[in-house]
């Protein structure tokens, strides 16, 4: 197993917020996590809580902008925020825009040849990094949740459907429900996964949840009503919400009034994100 770098280390309300660089075996570069260790860990064995960014974002906009550590402090409960891609992997294009290549992985595991040996962030969200936390931390393995924003919201959904029983909860901010219909899923699985749109459907959580078939789960999604994203339909919240109804998945969707798709947003909706998952990481 890979040996773990600190980079950085700060207390902060009572805890510990960390950085740790470390090569990946996934991924076959070097990869960035932020770690939040409560209080409590220093005596005694946590839940844990992974947070996935979306598009753009590394490791610093979660453990920065979010403000998750008051709570996080409060109820007991390791967070872990992974960068969001690979990076400087030396790929033709990797750096040419915003939402594909570095900082745009899309929690896939890509099967294109020109990306499948780099781009491989579902695997290392639900098997590496997971080793790896659990090894060198004290965290509960059998009290795991992930939640995420937009790429990251996708991302949690995905992994959360993909593997019953891994994560007792999930929730999501200003998701990308529906990759398969939106420009942004459309460039991406184009890219990662290549032509044939049927391989898409493994990645995108509208698809994924008909076929759901492990414990029930209850999931919360918030949204900006402001959202120029979610007025562009790259989010499509609603579509999910509709195929959660016919597989009879509960659904808590927040419409929010006036919020945006930034870390203003996440930061107001943060503590009730993490309230929701210590019902099920606390029960």
């Amino acid at each position: 197993m890979a040996a773990l770098e600190e980079q950085s280390c700060n207390k902060i309300f009572g805890g510990l917020q960390k950085v740790f660089t470390h090569q990946s075996d996934e991924v076959k570069t070097k990869m960035t996590f932020g770690i939040y260790l409560p209080p409590q860990a220093e005596d005694e064995k946590c839940p844990v809580l992974y947070y996935l960014s979306g598009l753009t974002c590394t490791e610093q906009n979660a453990i920065t902008k979010a403000g998750m550590q008051r709570v996080a402090a409060q109820l007991g409960i390791i967070v872990i925020a992974p960068d969001t891609s690979p990076r400087g992997c030396n790929i033709e294009g990797e750096d040419d825009s915003y939402d594909f290549g570095s900082g745009a992985g899309f929690y896939l595991d890509a099967t294109t040849d020109k990306w499948k040996t780099n781009y491989r962030m579902y695997s290392y969200i639900t098997k590496e990094l997971p080793a790896l936390v659990n090894a060198n931390f004290p965290t509960q393995p059998d009290r795991t949740g992930i939640f995420g924003h937009s790429m990251g919201g996708h991302g949690a959904l995905v992994c959360a459907l993909k593997n019953p029983g891994l994560y007792r909860s999930v929730s999501a901010f200003a998701p990308i429900c529906n990759p398969i219909n939106c420009p942004w899923g459309d460039k991406a699985f184009s890219g990662y996964l290549g032509s044939d749109r049927q391989t898409w459907k493994e990645y995108d959580a509208c698809e994924l949840v008909k076929s759901y078939s492990g414990p029930p789960m209850e999931i919360l999604i918030d949204q900006g009503k402001k959202d120029n994203f979610y007025a562009d339909k790259q989010l499509l919240p609603e579509n999910f919400v509709n195929s959660c109804t016919e597989a009879k998945m509960p659904v808590v969707f927040r419409l929010q009034e006036g919020y945006d798709h930034s870390y203003y947003f996440i930061a107001a909706f943060m503590e009730d994100h993490l309230r929701h998952h210590a019902k099920f990481l606390k029960a």
